[in-house]
């Protein structure tokens, strides 16, 4: 497991990156359960 996430490790951090992006640019269609997002992600905005 140790060198699975040695050899991943960047692939990993890559795709963790890309999916806070696409959540950061999205809403939740339930709006109640919209929380709230960390000022790190929100530099990570495209508007």
């Amino acid at each position: 497991m140790k060198n699975f996430l040695m050899k991943y490790s960047s692939v990993i951090a890559a795709f963790a990156l890309m999916v806070t992006t696409v959540v950061e640019n999205s809403a939740c269609i339930w709006i109640t359960h919209q929380e709230k997002m960390p000022e790190n992600a929100r530099r990570l905005r495209k508007f």
